[in-house]
Formats: structure tokens, C-alpha cells, sequence
């Protein structure tokens, strides 16, 4: 279906009640805490990205809460997210961009920023289906965590199959926008290493995030390593660079260390 022909229907919550509390009001809570806990970056201006993880809210909640909530003290500005991640579930070539109008969550309703979709429709490389997007939770995960922080923002929902840094950091840069607009790259990084392979391996990413070596990025490093990847050639154009905020593992919060997943928050500021 094309964007034109696009319906307004929503897509429902496919991880609330196993990512994160189906109760709109223990959810509520929950991340309402996880953002309370949370420690305020020093920012001179807004963030213009921002890399959260996606994990259950058990797992990388905290983490996810120390990237996202960089944007509270610009709720008012943002009007848009660019909300981009990894498919896990179906396999497509290039990026997917759903027909919906709506992604629901327990919370409520998100609505997406049609023009902003449809800007980039026509894009060789991007897809307008909605296959992809109905299992997935990359994205999903993150619209608590915006819903109780932006109280007015429109979401640019993009996931990312088999496409390259190159087609990612394209469709990016359509649509960078403004002071209006952030991006939120949502990613873990390694999976399934003993804890201490997991911190050595993680370690080396980060560094390769803070210095913009997108090239060097690959699956093993994050699931979303071509979100991440297409961010950071995008912002190394632009003179952006990634702020570490937290780098951590679930054998550091609610797992066992044989076989951990790992966590990282970063931010980044447009240059002054």
C-alpha cells in the first residue's frame, strides 16, 4: 500500500505485557520511576540523537531511561521523532515504513507525522508495509518512554532489513529537520557472550560510536549496527559526536553472566 493510499488504522502493541507492563497505569509507573532514577546529561543544547537499548524494561529500562531522558528538557521543541531499529522478525531489503496512522501502546495512541512518511516514500530504498513493524518491539519499547516525556511529538517509524549505512544515513538526512526533530536509534549491542567476553566486546563498540568509525560496525557488535551505523555517517557529516552516557549488560542488572546482552546509551548534540 502506498502512503498515499495509506489507511488510518492502528497498529496494536505486540510486546506490552513481555517487554513491559500491559497495565496503562503500572507502566506508568514503572517508567516513571525508571526516568526519576535516571541521571540529567549536562547538555548545552538539544540532543539531536539520541542511541537507547530495547531490551524488557527489567533488563535495559534504566539504561534506555538515561538516553531518553536527555529530551526532557526540550518537550516543548520536539515535535518529531525519527524512531529507526533493527526488524528481528521479517526479513525485507532496504527500510520499512508502515500505512498505519497509529501505533498504540497501553498509554494510548501515537500518532505518526504522515508527511514526514510520505517525504520519503518515493525513496528507492525505503518500503511502505506494515509486515514488519506488526511483530516487532525495537521500536515499540521506546513509545512509553516518549509518550511520558513528549506530551505532543509525532513518530517517523523506520525499520531496517537488508540495506546499507549509506541508504540509512540518506534517508536521515531527509529527515533531519530542525531543533523539531530528534532521533532516537534504537539498539542493543553484543548477545549471548559470557560477561566478561560481553564488556571487552562492548567496550570496543562503544569506542568506535564516540569516534564515528561507522564503518567498523558489524552484526556481532549490535543488533542495530546499520541504524547506528547510518546515524553516525549522517552525524560525522554534520559534525555531531556521540556523548557516552551509560554502557552496562543484564549480568549487571537482572541476569545471569554466563550468557549476557549488552546495553548502551549515548546522546548527541548538534555543534555550536
Amino acid at each position: 500500500m502506498s502512503i498515499s493510499a495509506a489507511n488510518f488504522t492502528s497498529r496494536p502493541p505486540a510486546a506490552a505485557g513481555h517487554f513491559y507492563d500491559a497495565d496503562p497505569h503500572l507502566l506508568r509507573a514503572e517508567v516513571g520511576r525508571l526516568l526519576a532514577n535516571a541521571p540529567r546529561p549536562t547538555t548545552s543544547g538539544p540532543p539531536k540523537a539520541v542511541i537507547p537499548p530495547h531490551a524488557g524494561y527489567l533488563y535495559s529500562g534504566q539504561v534506555a531511561a538515561a538516553a531518553l531522558v536527555s529530551l526532557e528538557r526540550w518537550a516543548e521543541a520536539i515535535q518529531r521523532v525519527v524512531l529507526i531499529g533493527p526488524a528481528h522478525y521479517v526479513r525485507f531489503r532496504g527500510l520499512a515504513i508502515p500505512t498505519v496512522g497509529i501505533f498504540d501502546t497501553p498509554i494510548g495512541p501515537v500518532a505518526l507525522d504522515r508527511d514526514a512518511l510520505a517525504a520519503i516514500a518515493t525513496t528507492a530504498s525505503v518500503k511502505s508495509t506494515d509486515a514488519p513493524h506488526t511483530p516487532e518491539h525495537a521500536l515499540e519499547v521506546e513509545l512509553p518512554f516518549l509518550q511520558m516525556l513528549l506530551p505532543g511529538f509525532k513518530a517517523v517509524p523506520l525499520l531496517v532489513g537488508d540495506a546499507t549505512p549509506e541508504e540509512v544515513a540518506d534517508v536521515l538526512s531527509r529527515l533531519w529537520g530542525g531543533p523539531e526533530t530528534v532521533i532516537v536509534v534504537s539498539s542493543d549491542l553484543s548477545h549471548f557472550h559470557d560477561y566478561e567476553t560481553a564488556q571487552r566486546r562492548d567496550r570496543a563498540t562503544a569506542d568506535r560510536i564516540e569516534r564515528g568509525a561507522w564503518a567498523g560496525l558489524g552484526p556481532g557488535d549490535a543488533c542495530g549496527y546499520l541504524a547506528i551505523a547510518g546515524l553516525l555517517l549522517e552525524a560525522t557529516r554534520r559534525g555531531l559526536k556521540a556523548l557516552r552516557i551509560s554502557l552496562c549488560n543484564s549480568g549487571d542488572t537482572a541476569g545471569p553472566a554466563d550468557k549476557v546482552v549488552g546495553y548502551g546509551a549515548w546522546i548527541f548534540e548538534e555543534p555550536h
